[in-house]
This record gives structure tokens, sequence and C-alpha cells, in this order.
């Protein structure tokens, strides 16, 4: 399935647990609110190394495997921006301090660290026996795109079903006592709120891990690719999310970038699985050749393009939308 050498893919997975550990861990566990700065630094580091790893990866598996990863990493990339909101959200909800937020931030990707990788195996293992499944994860894309095309203006975060019941049957209480999950008081131990904002992101990821490993396989099949171009895609959220906090609900356009990319995959993942059918009530379970095979370069540019333009985009409505606003400051 794999050209890429062994290892390469086993330095490269130590060097990835290495930076994660790092980034989450040593940087993420300082309690502070990181400057614009220190966030640019760290954002552009992480992007150069994966920049440099496609280039590696090019050198070392060929230009297939480079694409494949420079379109999964962008994808994935897309998709974390988009899951910023709803980060954005629970944060606001459950109050959590500013300076706690990197460290909830840090467990929270760690969590959506281990579901994708969990979901990652399981959808090898469904493409590798069942080539129909392409049938499922096409059509659960495009109806992803469709939600996110529709937006979600307005809305607030809703507690899911688990985490209403925990208030029920736990203790928890109203005040955060630093990183503690547990406290006393008056000699009965209550749970803090942090406990809750964990299991809200957690279990949250799952839903983005339903979007996002569906996404990257609709691009490639191989294991190792999939998998490294989830964890550069995690590596600096935290540092993306201080950025960009305050100029998330500027990106108005970049659900409509993320719907495009994701219909094109959901679309490029039903003609593969027309390509390998072996549905007998489809052309009486033969392979459906007529139809086109969409190129991973084709893919590559479909992204750039899709994301880059609804980034552009809204950044030219932000600034037409403050030009009122500048203007009567300077009449002012």
């Amino acid at each position: 399935m794999s050209e890429t050498p062994l290892a390469f893919m086993v330095i490269t997975l130590i060097v990835l647990a290495v930076f994660f550990v790092v980034d989450l861990f040593v940087i993420g566990r300082k309690p502070h609110v990181p400057s614009t700065k220190e966030c640019v630094q760290h954002i552009v580091f992480f992007v150069a190394a994966a920049l440099i790893f496609g280039a590696i990866l090019w050198l070392i598996a060929g230009p297939q495997s480079a694409i494949e990863f420079y379109s999964g990493w962008l994808t994935e990339y897309s998709l974390s921006i988009d899951n910023l909101f709803v980060f954005v959200i629970i944060m606001s909800n459950f109050a959590v301090p500013r300076d706690l937020q990197k460290y909830v931030l840090s467990v929270g990707i760690t969590i959506a660290l281990v579901l994708r990788g969990i979901f990652i195996l399981v959808g090898v293992t469904l493409i590798t026996k069942f080539t129909w499944v392409f049938f499922i994860f096409g059509a659960f894309l495009l109806y992803t795109a469709f939600k996110v095309a529709k937006g979600n203006d307005g809305e607030e975060y809703q507690e899911n079903a688990f985490v209403t019941m925990l208030r029920k049957v736990m203790r928890i209480s109203d005040e955060y006592d630093g990183e503690h999950l547990r406290v006393k008081r008056g000699g009965v131990t209550y749970f803090t709120p942090m406990l809750v904002v964990f299991l809200a992101i957690g279990t949250t990821d799952v839903m983005f891990a339903f979007d996002s490993i569906p996404a990257i396989f609709g691009l490639t099949h191989d294991p190792f690719i999939v998998f490294t171009s989830n964890v550069f895609a995690l590596l600096g959220l935290q540092q993306l999310y201080f950025l960009l906090g305050a100029m998330l609900d500027k990106l108005a356009y970049l659900p409509i970038g993320l719907s495009v990319v994701l219909a094109f995959i959901g679309v490029k993942l039903i003609l593969e699985a027309l390509h390998g059918n072996t549905l007998p009530f489809i052309n009486g379970g033969k392979p459906v050749t007529a139809v086109p095979e969409i190129p991973i370069w084709l893919s590559l540019a479909v992204i750039v393009v899709s994301i880059g333009a609804s980034a552009i985009a809204s950044l030219i409505k932000a600034r037409r939308d403050n030009m009122p606003r500048l203007q009567n400051d300077k009449k002012a």
C-alpha cells in the first residue's frame, strides 16, 4: 500500500511524538495566554515542518505520496480551523479562565489524536475488505458539505446527552480550581467544571473524526499518510486557537470553501466506489469503468483554490465591513 521505507516511517513517528509531547505537555502546560508573536512563531514552525516533510516524502516515496500528503494535510488543517469555532463556543459557555484554556486545548487535542488514530485503523480495515464503504463515506461527506454550506450562524453550543446526564449523577462545583478535576469543600468532594469541559470537547471530537477521516480517505488510502496528515494538522492548533480566536467571526466564507472541498471529495469517493464496485445491484456487480477518475493533483488544486479563495474573500468582506466604522472614527 505504501512505498515509504519502514525506517523513515518509524523515525517520522518518533519525531512527531516528540513534537506532540513538547507542544502539548511542555509548552502547553504552562498556564499563560500566548502572545501574538509566540503564536505566529509556533504556527510558522509547524507549517514549515509539514512542508519540509512533504518535500522529503517526495524524494523518498515519490511525487504521488507527497501530493497525497499535502492534500490531506491542507484538508485536515482547514477542518481543524473550522472546529475552532466550536472550541471557542465551548470555552465561552463553560467560562473557562483564559489562562487555563491552553491546558484544556492540550487535553482536547490529545483526545482528538487518539480518536482519529482509532478511526484510521477502523477505516483502513473497512476499505481493505469492503470497497462499497466508499459509497457511505461519499454520501456522508456530501451531507456534511450541505450542512457546512447551510451554516450554523447564531447557534449556541448544546450539551450532548452524555454531558447532561453527567451533571445529574455527579457533584460538580460552580468554580474552577486551577487544573484540578476534583476539590474538597466542607468535607465533600466535588468535581470541578474542568471535567465537564474535557468531556464536552472529547465527545465533540468524536463528531469531528466522523468528518475528517472519510475526507482524508478520499485523498489517500495509505494509513501512514493519513495519520501524519492528521498529526501535522493538530500540531500548533493551540496557538492557532489564540491567534484566530478574535478573528474567527471574520472568516465568513470559510464554511463555503470547506463545503466545496468536502463535496468534491465526496464525489471522488463515490466515483472510486464505482470503479471498484462489487455490489450486485449496480452494473451487475461489475466495476463501472465509464466514470472518470479524478487525479490527486486535481484534488490538491481544488483544495488550495477553494480554501484560499474563501479566506481571501472573507478578509475582503471583513475589511469592507470595517470601513464605515473607521470613517466614523475619523469624523469623530
